[in-house]
């Protein structure tokens, strides 16, 4: 890919990432979960943005699995769990300027499906 397309593509993403940051801001009661994906893995941290705290986190490298839909929903079941062990039912979601679909709407999906409110 071309430097100039490839520059431009990151400069629209962080665009999206500022607006959506704008907008939110997690605290204790209701943390912000934000997500992070590559081209080989998934990762997601649910933040107390008032302490700058991270309260919980996911790294779908360490499960051993890839950035892909069938792998991501793994990857929110097992932070499904995490979160509900700490007693975390209501989240922001930050979607950190990707689109939401693909991957990004089925960890979304099967976060809720494993009971976490957002």
């Amino acid at each position: 890919m071309l430097k100039s397309i490839q520059k431009r593509k990151n400069n629209l993403r962080a665009q999206r990432k500022a607006r959506v940051r704008g907008k939110i801001f997690g605290t204790a009661e209701k943390p912000r979960l934000t997500v992070y994906k590559s081209n080989k893995h998934f990762y997601a941290q649910v933040v107390d943005d008032a302490n700058g705290h991270t309260l919980a986190s996911v790294d779908g490298k360490k499960l051993g699995l890839k950035s892909n839909r069938e792998d991501v929903k793994k990857v929110a079941e097992a932070f499904g769990k995490d979160l509900a062990s700490k007693n975390i039912d209501t989240v922001l979601f930050d979607r950190n300027g990707y689109l939401y679909h693909g991957v990004v709407a089925s960890f979304a999906d099967a976060l809720r499906e494993a009971g976490i409110k957002f």
